[in-house]
């Protein structure tokens, strides 16, 4: 069963409710995907041709450096910043 964060229409959501924090998505080889490329074909056709883009987890970057996508390098700050020494 599908345990990914999805809207009425069957997308990948891009934000969390409630709180309103991005949502990412882990591949299968453990890359990082933004809401918009896991929702590509590439993502959604993956288990046809290239098992390693199927979308696996989704999380939310509460804090750290930020993230990149994988496919398209956008970078995401995370939720509450760097974490402090």
């Amino acid at each position: 069963m599908d345990k990914l964060p999805r809207n009425d229409d069957g997308a990948l959501e891009s934000y969390a409710w409630p709180g309103g924090y991005q949502i990412l998505y882990l591949a299968a080889d453990g890359g990082v995907m933004c809401p918009d490329c896991a929702n590509s074909k590439d993502c959604v056709e993956a288990d046809d041709w290239d098992k390693q883009w199927k979308i696996e987890a989704a999380f939310i970057h509460y804090e750290g450096s930020p993230e990149y996508c994988e496919n398209c390098n956008e970078s995401f700050e995370s939720a509450y910043g760097e974490v402090e020494d």
